[in-house]
């Protein structure tokens, strides 16, 4: 009955209703309230825990429910800056209002662009335009006419060119021709050339009053141009504001875009044959692109979202992270603008929850610095990755930053919170709250109700056969085996759901209308078999004889250890065989592993130990020397953990003592220099690894193992250990001390100091201590102890 706590079917029968809520974690949930609650700077979250524990699971849905009491957060968009179009404004909007402002932008620039060409077709229009014109002209023919009659006067003659005005000479009323010019006499050459170059005076004075009469008359069109062009604008934009005049900040962008539309009135309207040109040969999307800059780029509007954002980002690049400004090409050439700016998880999580795997942040370059920048800074800035680099590519945009207000969630290992800890100072100051989730829970009724709540909603949500009593029973038990202890159950749910998922499997394969215990065993079964080839094939070796392990029988200074080999997503129980080797000398005992480098830090403490345990224990009349050899056999890998001690020593004190020990019985757990078992993991892998090599070659009924008395609330074992165990076919012992196991496992009394400091004739303790005397003086004989 103490090998396996079992649960009655009967007693869970009627929990059949599916549960709610976070199993078994209330110091985690605890902290996660504390942190989401906590509206100061630097109360972001790590959330602690091994793997498959249901972390992400568990936050999303304890999230979901804060997230719902908390205000929705805010819509965000980028528009132009007409001033510094490099630098594009964020708008920040209500929920739900930013496409809509998106769409009325819209709207309003194409009304402008039907309006403005029929405002400049109209009648009113085109007569101003023309009686400016007229006025023009006129002036233009007076002042022409001026000058010519001045030059009439002045004896020279305008001759309108391509290349401007140009004066001849004139005689009799007749410009003089060049060959005539040239026969002249010298002095009236030079006079005629004065009366010339005297009359271009005048000639540039008028050209330089012409041009002032086409640019006022072009100003006239201008002002006649922007007055048009102000009547239709400014009320389309006045109608619009209307609609939002409880937000500043997009009336005064709109107010901004009147002016910029009224500063470039020609990208709505092209007079007369430009227009046509432009449009026959420009493509059509050439035509659109100068008022893209009119435009709202909407970078976040969740209109559908209820209370604050809950964003969960699984690829936590810089740019998923940040956002990005994308780039077009355009004749070969990369081009962007504010509307090739797209959002990161930030801008969506911004006045909400964001939740992070703490290895995908450290594992993109760049993510990490940034942000920790971000959450320090308080704003999200967009920048482009090439500049970071040091690369000089195309001109890039600088958006305005966004201020940030968002609770960071990491997930991870505690390994992870540790060396962050350690290694980066700005972590302790940005993530003040740690959430630690526990591997395993109480079993309890609480949580037992829990538990079978949460496998039965696990059905209904994937559809699956119900568990019947037996089957939930069985899985509660390999729950605690999980956990490694009686008393709790693990809250590895990956693992316990996919046994459910594997278990309805093998009920449909069957037909049966429900799970019963039978599936549920078969797919731990199963589970194992897929994944026991090596421990198969170790089983073989030993029942062939290639790997030396006996289960029978009795020797001196040899042993049977317990280890547990992790391979993957499997772990199984092997034995070693242990022997010791005593010799007079000084070396002490000599763990042979250290010495080749194939033992572990804490198995070498545990050999170390031992020494201890002979000083505590037979030194106090003496100087130890021996020298003492320990060696796992065929053993080509490495060692560690201080799990074999126990048998390391009663394979020393058999070696000291001569009483040969039992090999039928293998050997597991700690020691203290005391002489105290301590408890070791793996208890159950341990024990069933033994009874599996002695079932292979025959259980005699005086085989078994002796485990600490420490750890006999850690087992859950396999039901054909038990059934053994029942039958008397195999032994499980419990010890507290080196005493009670030398002698289970020798047969021979232990044997304790009486008054004198004696230890009784013909014990363990008497031999050792003989020994260990004859050692002394084998020394002192031969001259090396002094």
């Amino acid at each position: 009955d103490l090998l396996r706590r079992c649960i009655d079917p009967e007693s869970i029968r009627n929990f059949t209703a599916p549960g709610d809520g976070i199993i078994g974690q209330q110091r985690a949930l605890s902290a996660l309230e504390f942190g989401l609650g906590m509206r100061n700077s630097g109360f972001n979250v790590y959330v602690a825990g091994a793997p498959g524990i249901g972390k992400m699971t568990a936050v999303r849905a304890f999230l979901a429910e804060q997230a719902q009491r908390l205000a929705a957060s805010v819509a965000w968009c980028y528009v132009n800056n007409f001033v510094d179009p490099s630098q594009p404004f964020a708008l920040t909007l209500p929920a739900g209002r930013a496409r809509t402002f998106q769409r009325d932008v819209q709207t309003l620039v194409d009304r402008i662009s039907r309006e403005i060409p029929k405002a400049f077709e109209s009648e009113e229009y085109l007569a101003q335009r023309e009686s400016v014109g007229k006025a023009l002209d006129e002036q233009r023919n007076d002042l022409l006419s001026a000058l010519r009659s001045q030059a009439h006067a002045h004896g020279v003659m305008l001759q309108m060119t391509p290349y401007g005005v140009v004066t001849l000479p004139l005689r009799d009323g007749e410009p003089i021709p060049e060959h005539v010019f040239q026969k002249l006499p010298a002095a009236e050459q030079e006079a005629l050339r004065k009366r010339n170059d005297e009359f271009q005076e005048k000639v540039r004075t008028a050209m330089k009053s012409g041009r002032d009469l086409d640019r006022t008359a072009q100003e006239k069109i201008t002002a006649l141009n922007k007055k048009v062009a102000h009547f239709v604008v400014s009320g389309l934009v006045e109608d619009l504001c209307e609609h939002y005049v409880d937000l500043p900040a997009a009336t005064a962008h709109l107010h901004r875009m009147q002016d910029d539309v009224l500063e470039n009135i020609t990208l709505f309207h092209s007079p007369g044959e430009e227009a046509a040109q432009t449009q026959t040969q420009v493509p059509g999307w050439m035509r659109e692109a100068p008022l893209r800059k009119y435009g709202v780029n909407v970078l976040v509007d969740e209109d559908d979202v209820h209370g604050a954002p809950v964003v969960v980002e699984l690829n936590a690049t810089y740019s998923n992270l940040f956002g990005r400004v994308e780039r077009e090409a355009q004749f070969g050439a990369l081009y962007t603008d504010f509307t090739l700016i797209k959002s990161g998880a930030l801008h969506r999580a911004n006045g909400g929850f964001l939740i992070l795997d703490v290895e995908d942040v450290l594992r993109n370059p760049w993510t990490w610095d940034a942000l920790k920048r971000a959450l320090r800074n308080h704003e999200i800035r967009i920048e482009d990755i090439s500049e970071q680099l040091g690369f000089v590519g195309t001109r890039s945009l600088r958006p305005q930053p966004i201020p940030l207000n968002v609770k960071v969630i990491l997930l991870g290992q505690p390994l992870y919170y540790h060396l962050l800890c350690a290694y980066d100072e700005d972590f302790a100051e940005l993530f003040k709250v740690k959430a630690d989730f526990d591997t395993q829970t109480a079993r309890d009724t609480d949580n037992i109700r829990r538990y079978v709540g949460f496998i039965h909603a696990l059905c209904e949500r994937e559809h699956l056969r119900t568990l019947d009593a037996g089957a939930l029973a069985e899985l509660l038990e390999y729950a605690s085996r999980l956990a490694e202890d009686q008393d709790k159950l693990s809250t590895q749910f990956g693992l316990l759901t996919d046994v459910v998922r594997e278990a309805a499997y093998w009920a449909e394969s069957a037909q049966a209308p429900n799970i019963d215990a039978a599936h549920v065993r078969k797919a731990l079964t199963q589970r194992i078999y897929r994944s026991s080839l090596v421990q198969d094939r170790m089983q073989e070796m030993i029942a062939r004889g290639q790997l030396l392990i006996d289960v029978d029988g009795a020797q001196v200074g040899q042993i049977n250890g317990l280890s547990v080999v992790s391979i993957g997503d499997v772990a199984f129980g092997k034995p070693n065989r242990i022997t010791a080797s005593i010799e007079p000398g000084r070396a002490g005992i000599v763990d042979i592993e250290r010495e080749v480098a194939l033992g572990g830090p804490i198995h070498s403490k545990g050999v170390l130990i031992l020494s201890g345990y002979l000083a505590h224990r037979f030194g106090e009349d003496k100087p130890i020397a021996l020298a003492a050899r320990l060696v796992f056999e065929q053993s080509y890998g490495g060692v560690e953990g201080d799990s074999a001690s126990c048998a390391e020593l009663f394979a020393l004190l058999s070696a000291l003592s001569g009483a040969p020990i039992r090999q039928g019985i293998a050997v597991t757990g700690s020691v203290n220099q005391h002489g105290q078992v301590q408890a070791i993991g793996g208890v159950n892998e341990k024990i069933e690894g033994f009874f599996d090599v002695c079932r292979a070659r025959g259980l005699s009924g005086e085989q078994g193992v002796l485990i600490p008395a420490s750890n006999v609330q850690n087992l859950m074992l396999r039901p054909d250990v038990i059934h053994a165990v029942r039958e008397g076919r195999f032994r499980i012992w419990a010890i507290r001390t080196i005493d009670e196991g030398i002698e289970i496992l020798t047969g021979v009394p232990a044997g304790e100091r009486n008054a004198r400091a004696k230890f009784p004739h013909d014990t363990i303790n008497a031999r050792v201590n003989a020994r260990l005397q004859q050692l002394t003086a084998q020394l002192q004989h031969l001259g090396h102890v002094s």
